[in-house]
């Protein structure tokens, strides 16, 4: 494969020099970063959207996930063992500049969600002068597998982990005279750090790809120790959900361990692919 460029012809491709490639290359993430600019813009200008309903919502004891999970326990005769209403603290701002800068950070955040399919986009533009035909379908492939893991990953962080954690995490106390009385910043950098991290972990496929590719990692591997993956998953679930019921725990652990299966099903795609290709 040759070197990167922004070229539309490949011919030029592997003419192009090494600062040449690096100019292509800033125009890229010039124009990704103008778009998550434009989009934290957009953003910025709906603060009772951004945060009275989507930051925030997690608090509110009527949010999407809380009700189901609520109406779920009252359907399998559970009682409200499933119904998060009671949140024990509240949140304050100490800095002048503090909710100005809550803002801007928050509308970042966003743009960069936004922005993610078409930075991908972009990225598929710089590689594919340099691509053959049959490579320039797999990297478009590529792109809308990414996306749609990433996003994938960002509603399960937002709508699973994060209000379960935020409960959690909210209503824990080490003794009774302590209050909760957190900073408006702790709060926001829980729920933007949860979220862009699942993000990060529903692109688990698309690492053991390169991984499995490159023989870094194999199947056979990932089957070796999938126990051991199993115990990882099942804690992570039990950390982040605030009760001792299994159905809770299961809405946490089951989508991480169908990514782990789905994983090793594309690590032993590319090593069919590579053998085939011997």
């Amino acid at each position: 494969m040759g070197l990167f460029s922004n070229s539309k012809d490949k011919k030029k491709v592997g003419e192009m020099s090494f600062l040449g490639h690096l100019d292509a290359l800033r125009w890229h993430l010039m124009r990704s970063a103008i778009v998550i600019v434009i989009l934290a813009g957009v953003a910025f200008c709906f603060p009772e959207i951004l945060f009275g309903k989507i930051i925030l919502g997690p608090k509110d004891p009527n949010f999407f996930t809380y009700q189901v999970l609520c109406d779920i326990s009252h359907k399998w005769g559970m009682g409200d063992t499933l119904c998060f209403s009671d949140f024990h603290f509240t949140f304050q701002n100490i800095e002048v500049t503090g909710q100005f800068t809550l803002a801007m950070w928050g509308s970042v955040v966003a743009g960069l969600v936004l922005a993610f399919p078409y930075i991908l986009w972009e990225l598929w533009r710089f590689i594919k002068p340099a691509l053959k035909e049959k490579e320039s379908k797999a990297a478009t492939g590529f792109i809308i597998y990414a996306t749609m893991l990433f996003l994938a990953g960002i509603l399960f962080g937002y709508y699973v982990v994060t209000p379960m954690a935020i409960y959690f995490l909210g209503n824990y106390q080490v003794d009774p005279s302590i209050q909760n009385n957190f900073s408006i910043d702790s709060y926001i950098s829980v729920v933007t750090t949860l979220v862009l991290l699942m993000g990060l972990v529903f692109e688990l496929p698309i690492l053991v790809y390169f991984l499995a590719r490159f023989g870094i990692i194999t199947a056979a591997f990932m089957s070796k120790y999938r126990k051991y993956a199993i115990i990882i998953i099942l804690i992570v679930a039990a950390v982040i959900t605030p009760t001792t019921d299994i159905f809770t725990q299961m809405l946490v652990a089951v989508p991480l361990y169908v990514l782990f299966e789905a994983s090793i099903i594309v690590a032993k795609r590319v090593e069919k692919n590579r053998a085939a290709n011997a």
